[in-house]
Parts: structure tokens; C-alpha cells; sequence
């Protein structure tokens, strides 16, 4: 059968992209991508075929990737962090019953929310969940009432595409929704440039949050009630001391 890997890439940087990612895109004849994404891979597969399209061309993407795979070659799509994550793999799937000659693999990456965790410490050692407060596909309005849900029921919240050119403020509006649950001290962090040129972390509180300049390449995590910093570093507990 025709083939087709979603490759979750992780940050970009090949010693944090996964063993069987690398093999994947190695295995392809093809490489798909966002023009970013497919830029971070280019050095290390110079032989094959890139195929790139910038952002929101995200179903011309797909299309090109079945297109290649129906003359026979195998391709890989490629995503930041995990396919799964705010990626492609649904589109992917969306798209497949026009192609039910292609086999298609969801090969999961290393997400930001546990790349970004893991240099500020253990800020997701409870639960927690994920919010993108991108509003290209997903109205305002829900993503208030999605932060003031979480916030509410006291889940850690990792923030996905904090800020833009065009969203300079919504960081500061999702820190002004979890500030009626949480106290302006509340444990919060950032990481840019993930696994990158100009990585940064830092701690800082949600009062200070509310002020921080984030880009699109930030990850933001904002702590429980239960979340403290230990150092240069913000964990939540999981509560095993308590259980003793």
C-alpha cells in the first residue's frame, strides 16, 4: 500500500526527536511540511524531496502529501512537537477516505507542553490540560470559557500560542480569567525557543505573568493552587509525601 507517516519532529533539534521519527523521515521519499518545520529537518535528509506550504495552507499540504503517496512514494508529514498535538494527523485522517489505497502511521513527538515542563521543572506532576488561545479556528468566546473552566477546577493550564502580531493581548486576557480563581502569586513559567537557538525559561507569578511580552514560540504554564517553586524551578506535587 501506498504510505504515509505523521511525524511529530519535537522541538526540531534531532537529539529530542524520537528514534522511530528519524527512521520515518530516513524511510520517506518525501518530506512534507510548514515551511518552518520542514527548514528544522532540511540538514539531515538533504536527499530527499521537500515539499513546502506556508501557514494556512494546511489542507493544500495534506493534499500534495496524498498526491505523492498515490504515485508510490512514502511520505512523511511533518509537525512540530506531536502530529496529534494541534497537528496534522486529523487532517490527515479527514482527508483519507478519498484515499483508501494509503496507509497512513501517527508517529507521536515530544509536545511542548513536555518539552517546556521539563526545562522549568515539573510543573505537570497533577493534572493539567492544554489550551492554544490562537483564535484562527476557534472562537474567542470558547476559549474564555475553556480557561475559566480550568482555572476554576484548579488544572494546571499549559498556554499553546500565547500572543501574535494580531493577539498581542490575549496572554493578558487569559491571565485576567484564572486571576478570579488564583491569587496574583500564583507559580507560573515560560520556555521560548524550545530546543532551539535562544531557549529561555523563567519563573515568574501570574501578576507578573499578566505583563510578560510571550510570541508564538512560547510556552506558557500557569500553576495550581497546589504548584510552588523550589529554586529556579516550578513543580507540582503529586502529593506521595502526603500519602506516607
Amino acid at each position: 500500500m501506498n504510505r504515509i507517516y505523521v511525524v511529530g519532529i519535537g522541538p526540531g533539534e534531532q537529539g529530542q526527536m524520537t528514534a522511530k521519527a528519524v527512521k520515518a523521515m530516513a524511510d520517506s521519499d518525501v518530506i512534507v511540511g510548514y515551511t518552518v518545520y520542514v527548514d528544522l529537518v532540511k540538514e539531515f535528509f538533504p536527499e530527499k524531496e521537500f515539499i513546502t506550504t506556508p501557514m494556512r495552507r494546511e489542507m493544500e499540504r495534506c493534499m500534495l502529501a496524498f498526491e505523492k503517496a498515490s504515485q508510490g512514494l512514502t511520505v512523511s508529514v511533518v509537525c512540530s512537537g506531536d502530529a496529534g498535538v494541534y497537528g496534522m494527523a486529523g487532517l490527515i485522517f479527514e482527508l483519507s477516505p478519498k484515499y483508501p489505497d494509503t496507509q497512513i502511521e501517527v508517529v507521536p513527538g515530544v509536545t511542548s507542553a513536555l518539552s517546556g515542563a521539563a526545562l522549568l521543572g515539573a510543573p505537570l506532576g497533577h493534572d493539567f490540560c492544554v489550551i492554544s488561545l490562537s483564535d484562527l479556528l476557534t472562537p474567542w468566546k470558547l476559549i474564555e470559557k475553556r480557561l475559566s473552566a480550568a482555572a476554576e477546577a484548579d488544572l494546571v493550564i499549559c498556554l499553546y500560542n500565547p500572543s501574535s502580531k494580531k493577539r498581542h493581548d490575549h496572554l493578558r486576557k487569559a491571565c485576567d480569567i484564572v486571576l478570579r480563581y488564583r491569587t496574583p502569586e500564583t507559580v507560573c513559567g515560560y520556555a521560548r525557543n524550545i530546543g532551539r537557538e535562544g531557549q529561555e525559561m523563567g519563573i515568574l507569578t501570574l501578576k507578573q505573568l499578566r505583563e510578560y511580552d510571550a510570541d508564538m514560540f512560547t510556552t506558557v504554564f500557569i500553576g495550581s493552587s497546589q504548584t510552588i517553586r523550589i529554586g529556579e524551578r516550578m513543580v507540582t506535587p503529586r502529593g506521595y509525601r502526603c500519602a506516607d
